[in-house]
């Protein structure tokens, strides 16, 4: 007697799952058969470890010991000596407490990762530093969260000297001697070989908002997100293992850092730049084979700057991969970068608390260089009004998302805007008839000029197109009489002319009447914080220190990051 199979509920879209990560993993060449024993030890290392950080480099170190894991101003490391490094490091690290958290606020380089995975060895839950913090945001973030340790670069001693005392007497300077503490390398130096095994408790990663619009956040990640985030992100940007990574983003920004965590479990080869520079970017991607470069906006932005006879002069041929999150591509900036670089740059869209929401790939940019993509396998989008509820085509909502790497919540507890189990991003968008994402601001950044909703983004894009235009970044400031309205801060192109009247004229024409910036100011940079992002507040008071001049004197408000 024959008996139909019973499916519980989902099985078979789970079933469908794991065949769908499986088909992303394969077809990168994550899982591609090789030598039996280290195929075996790949995959006992990561049943083992588990899906942390530590455990996807174990398991790449496992499979491809001799292959070159880092490369930084100091040379280069292969995945067997990052994993004796990283073993020993963990070994001696003095961390006491059931659940040790450490701190961390260094630019990329090895002493950065490997304190991410040694930590992760520990079980420690780990809290990335933005390296843009002041002396006040440093302390704030120190009292909340009470760290055990705390690993930084000599640079920032000034104000790690300013953190709570008990931040003080816990401090491994990451790069170089910096007084009162040991140096990592010493550390690693004199720990006595161990064997160490994977953690009861494993650790969280701690990522922090910018605070660009108050104090800083954080958010917990996951510990083990599992495969499925990977395959999701391979369903988008075809990722290879085996690849060379130049990770100029900042790792402690989820960017980054997800751009490390890609990277070792492609079993790829990391580059990583302390500080960007185009010019150092570029010859990077001409020194090396199958490149995929991982950045931020304004960075590709400052490649393109570049004269044409200097973009010329390098072999950018070994480019496969331009990934690029943070923050929006300005005006035409992606469709410029096509047709220097080829088509293969790829947008992505997301936040510290969501990680990736949607992806525009090379087509998408194309066709629509504004679009934030579309959701990669496994995430899901809506856009609802303020009662929750789904808007049509082409209106604009809210925008909330939903996947495996969602944050697990705030570390100070506050509440987290969460509808039916998927995600409030803070921002405005709207979604086409073909399917495609549109971000059109921050809900913060939505001002009301005598009556009329006005984005400053939608301002911003069109003055990137103008010629004589470098940057430019948009705001609203109060207003006696409209409540709000907007002002323009532009960077000119050395060599050009253009004055307020030809900028207002130009919105009026392109845009709107009600769009017209009020307020014009030309400024030789504008401030960034240490993700490259423009930071308003800080507009207003380099305006302020210009007078109505240039502003070649105004103070660089304290943390700020020229790129």
């Amino acid at each position: 007697m024959h008996h139909r199979p019973v499916y519980r509920p989902g099985l078979r879209r789970r079933l469908g799952n794991a065949v769908n990560v499986a088909s992303a993993l394969a077809g990168s060449g994550i899982v591609n058969p090789g030598r039996p024993v280290r195929f075996f030890r790949q995959f006992a290392a990561l049943h083992s470890w588990g899906t942390t950080l530590a455990g996807e480099f174990t398991s790449a170190a496992a499979r491809d010991p001799y292959r070159t894991a880092l490369v930084d101003d100091r040379g280069d490391l292969t995945y067997a000596e990052v994993a004796d490094r990283t073993t020993r490091l963990a070994g001696a690290l003095r961390l006491d407490s059931p659940r040790p958290r450490i701190a961390v606020l260094c630019r990329n380089h090895r002493g950065l990762v490997e304190t991410l995975i040694a930590g992760s060895k520990r079980g420690a839950d780990i809290i990335l530093l933005n390296t843009g913090y002041g002396a006040g945001q440093l302390r704030d973030v120190l009292t909340e969260l009470r760290v055990d340790l705390m690993v930084s670069d000599v640079e920032f001693a000034d104000i790690v000297y300013k953190a709570p005392q008990s931040a003080q007497r816990a401090v491994v300077w990451a790069d170089a001697p910096g007084g009162t503490g040991p140096e990592l390398e010493d550390v690693i130096a004199d720990a006595v070989p161990c064997k160490l095994r994977p953690p009861r408790v494993q650790g969280r990663m701690i990522m922090l908002s910018s605070g660009t619009t108050g104090r800083p956040k954080g958010a917990r990640r996951r510990p083990r997100p599992g495969l499925r985030p990977l395959a999701s992100m391979l369903s988008r940007i075809p990722l290879r293992a085996h690849d060379t990574m130049v990770i100029d983003a900042p790792i402690f920004h989820t960017w980054g850092f997800a751009a490390m965590q890609m990277g070792f479990a492609m079993r790829g080869t990391l580059v990583l730049h302390r500080r960007f520079a185009a010019e150092q970017t570029l010859r990077a991607i001409a020194r090396h084979r199958k490149v995929d470069l991982f950045a931020a906006p304004v960075m590709v932005q400052r490649i393109m700057d570049l004269p044409p006879e200097e973009l010329a002069g390098y072999d950018t041929s070994a480019l496969r991969v331009v990934a690029v999150s943070g923050s929006a591509l300005p005006g035409d900036l992606a469709t410029r970068f096509m047709d220097q670089f080829g088509d293969k740059l790829y947008n992505i869209y997301g936040s510290t608390e969501a990680s990736w929401v949607s992806i525009a790939t090379p087509r998408d940019l194309r066709t629509h260089p504004g679009t934030a993509g579309r959701p990669p396998r496994g995430t899901k989008l809506a856009i609802l009004n303020e009662r929750g509820e789904p808007v049509p085509t082409g209106v604009r909502g809210h925008i909330y998302a939903g996947n495996e790497l969602i944050f697990e919540g705030y570390t100070s507890g506050a509440p987290s805007d969460m509808r039916d189990g998927l995600l409030g991003t803070g921002d405005l968008g709207h979604v086409d008839r073909s399917g495609l994402l549109y971000v059109d601001g921050r809900i913060d950044d939505l001002i009301v000029s005598g009556g009329e909703n006005i984005f400053p983004r939608e301002v911003e894009d069109a003055l990137a197109r103008l010629p004589e235009v470098m940057e430019v970044a948009v705001i609203g400031v109060a207003d006696a009489e409209f409540g709000q309205r907007l002002a323009a801060y532009i960077v000119p192109r050395p060599g050009s002319q253009i004055d307020a009247e030809q900028v207002r004229r130009y919105i009026r024409e392109r845009v709107a009447r009600y769009a017209v910036p009020r307020d014009v100011n030309f400024i030789t940079r504008l401030p960034r914080n240490a993700t490259g992002k423009v930071v308003g507040r800080w507009l207003t008071q380099q305006a302020a220190a210009a007078g109505d001049a240039a502003a070649d004197d105004a103070r660089v408000p304290e943390g700020q990051v020229a790129f």
